[in-house]
């Protein structure tokens, strides 16, 4: 089998300690080179991952023509023009969430993709590979708990550093960009359909002016909501549940599903309560397999950039309802 050869974009903790060694144990993938603002902070890396290039600048690594695609897990502002740069280098690109700093940088990037027909680009929304959630997806879908009504969630952790880039407003940090945008986007999986308006409410930290506390509604009409609280200065916890007519489904850890443990979802119905157990799975993996399989194949990507546009116009429909309290449509 042919396999992916792949460079990484910084060493980010997000790719050195999760994505990076989950890549190497993909079967059609190669990680084969990592990049750094520092030579001395890629070699580091490099040698610490088995990686066998090292590069002092990400532009020297774009032109290695060895390389078929580009892990991006720079900060928020950062994933647009280096994507385009990727792609400008004859790269595909696997791009961390979210996808830019707001919705019309995404429809402007999205014009921009059509210039490269023939390279891939996906948001990393990992948990959508998860067996967990292909599951719980399966049973909405069949109806198991009824007809589905609505989606609720929380994701916190607590992290009041202002030198930490999830806390710099100017650059896309704060609750909804860094962990809400999965928030938004579960609901969006399960009823593959768009929601027609939000409203917010945001709490901001005073002096790092990033919303450390956010609380969202969206109405997709027909009666079909979602509900959602996510914070970066709270104890971490996490948690969606799918409800509906006869029953709901819960989702013990939703987002960072530990690779080494096995997860469980459960379904409560009027005849009981069933627990379905997943043995350990990284969905980082299967999220580099499955793009790499697009890329040898020449397949439609799972996650279409359509999608990635989608959540990031509820974001900024979110933060707007929040700035004039009031529901926005979108």
């Amino acid at each position: 089998m042919k396999k992916v050869k792949w460079g990484i974009l910084s060493t980010a903790k997000i790719g050195t300690v999760k994505v990076i060694p989950a890549i190497q144990k993909a079967e059609n993938c190669e990680v084969t080179a990592i990049s750094s603002r520092s030579l001395e902070k890629a070699k580091y890396e490099a040698e610490r991952l088995d990686i066998p290039k090292a590069y002092g600048s990400y532009e020297d690594m774009l032109a290695d023509p060895e390389i078929d695609a580009i892990y991006n897990p720079l900060p928020n502002h950062l994933h647009v023009p280096f994507t385009l740069k990727a792609l400008e280098a004859g790269k595909h690109v696997l791009c961390e969430k979210p996808i830019s700093l707001d919705s019309k940088e995404a429809e402007r990037f999205l014009a921009e993709v059509q210039k490269f027909p023939g390279l891939k680009v996906m948001e990393a929304f990992m948990y959508r590979f998860h067996p967990q959630w292909q599951k719980a997806k399966h049973l909405a879908q069949e109806e198991t708990i009824g007809e589905v009504k609505t989606v609720s969630s929380f994701f916190s952790y607590f992290n009041a550093d202002p030198d930490n880039i999830r806390n710099k407003e100017d650059i896309g940090g704060g609750a909804i960009m860094d962990i809400g945008c999965y928030c938004i986007s579960f609901p969006r999986f399960i009823f593959e359909k768009e929601p027609k308006r939000v409203v917010g409410l945001i709490d901001r930290d005073p002096d790092m002016e990033i919303d450390r506390l956010t609380s969202g509604m969206l109405d997709f009409s027909d009666g079909i909501t979602s509900t959602f609280t996510c914070s970066t200065q709270l104890m971490h916890f996490q948690r969606a549940e799918i409800h509906g007519t006869k029953g709901r489904i819960e989702i013990e850890i939703p987002v960072n599903a530990p690779p080494d443990e096995e997860t469980r979802i459960h379904l409560c119905t009027e005849k009981g309560k069933e627990t379905f157990t997943f043995p350990p799975v990284d969905q980082y993996t299967l999220q580099a397999e499955q793009f790499a399989n697009a890329i040898i194949n020449n397949l439609p990507v799972p996650n279409p950039l359509t999608d990635a546009l989608g959540n990031m116009q509820v974001i900024d429909a979110l933060f707007k309802s929040a700035a004039e309290s009031k529901w926005v449509t979108l």
